[in-house]
């Protein structure tokens, strides 16, 4: 298997997706909007990916809740960004981590009925005044303490529903003030600053997966950011941190990395990424984004050693189910969640 997940171009898997599928043979594949248009399709099209790899690799998406959200209604319900859940521990902390353990387990519902079993999310980053606003109510809350008890709760949601969660965006993207969809944020805060950050992740450091930043920290690596970085992915997310899970990078397509999408690749595995992302999420030509997921795939390493090892435990935490009532919990989630008036 390639050390990578790629995305597919539209709602179906073409003849010629199918041939390289089979032939590059990818751990895993990510669905954009684009691919996701109803559930008897999304179901085909995850059915057709598994013909075509001859075995049922992890699907990827974003489902986040909120301004997040691949699955998009009517065919799919309404989720609550984040931010939610922390004004609702405010006021109750009890009721907003109950809340947000069943919201994401009737999330995850939503998911693994699809055949969906990972799900980029939660947001651990730590918001900070006069940042862009791309993270916003995507984060939980402002404080670390409270960021950290509602990750645990929505990724035991996640869990519960048979979805591994993957927490976003190692070591940190609350304090970026442009976004890296865009151009490349530098974070020049000082250490005790970005210690909070980094607190943060500490907390769910147990966590399956982690995506990294696109973000340059000049006090840690002047020339790299993050995703790039060699010594921050050893020194700060594996070692201050204290992460040991998969790590997968950010999109490889954002305008944050500079270069070709293969040397962005050999770049992001060269500096201690397990695995890296390509989501194409720019491009709208089928033909375009076949061709970046033809240049991602070809340039990604072989998944053995350590990456590998971690790869198969992340498949292994997506494979846990509790039985529960999804009707029933519905009901004991809008009853929750009432002060808010946020239903689903």
């Amino acid at each position: 298997m390639r050390a990578c997940i790629l995305s597919v171009s539209g709602p179906e898997l073409s003849s010629a997706e199918a041939s390289y599928l089979k032939e590059l043979q990818p751990w895993a594949l990510i669905l954009m909007g684009r691919s996701c248009v109803s559930k008897a399709q999304v179901q085909k099209l995850v059915d057709d990916i598994w013909a075509a790899l001859e075995r049922p690799c992890l699907i990827f998406i974003d489902q986040e809740g909120g301004r997040v959200a691949r699955l998009k209604a009517p065919e799919w319900p309404v989720f609550p960004p984040a931010a939610n859940y922390g004004a609702l521990f405010q006021a109750s902390p009890d009721d907003a981590l109950e809340a947000c353990r069943i919201g994401h387990t009737l999330l995850g519902h939503e998911l693994a009925e699809l055949g969906i079993h990972a799900d980029c999310s939660p947001v651990v980053d730590l918001p900070v005044s006069g940042a862009h606003d791309i993270i916003g109510d995507r984060a939980f809350a402002r404080d670390v303490e409270t960021i950290g008890l509602l990750t645990n709760a929505a990724l035991q949601g996640l869990s519960d529903a048979g979805v591994a969660g993957v927490i976003k965006h190692i070591p940190g993207h609350g304090r970026a003030r442009a976004d890296s969809h865009e151009e490349l944020p530098v974070v020049s805060d000082s250490a005790n600053e970005l210690d909070k950050d980094f607190r943060a992740f500490e907390l769910i450091n147990h966590a399956p997966m982690a995506m990294t930043a696109h973000i340059l920290y000049p006090e840690i690596d002047p020339k790299e950011p993050a995703t790039t970085s060699k010594s921050l992915i050893s020194n700060i997310i594996r070692k201050r941190i204290g992460f040991d899970g998969l790590l997968m990078s950010d999109d490889l397509g954002m305008k944050a990395l500079g270069g070709p999408l293969s040397e962005r690749a050999e770049r992001a595995l060269s500096a201690g990424c397990d695995v890296v992302l390509h989501c194409a999420g720019f491009e709208k030509d089928r033909d375009a984004i076949f061709a970046e997921m033809r240049e991602v795939g070809n340039a990604s390493w072989e998944l053995q050693g350590k990456p590998l090892e971690r790869a198969l435990q992340a498949e292994a935490a997506s494979t846990r189910k509790i039985l529960y009532s999804a009707d029933e919990l519905r009901v004991q989630f809008n009853e929750l969640m009432r002060k808010g008036e946020v239903t689903v």
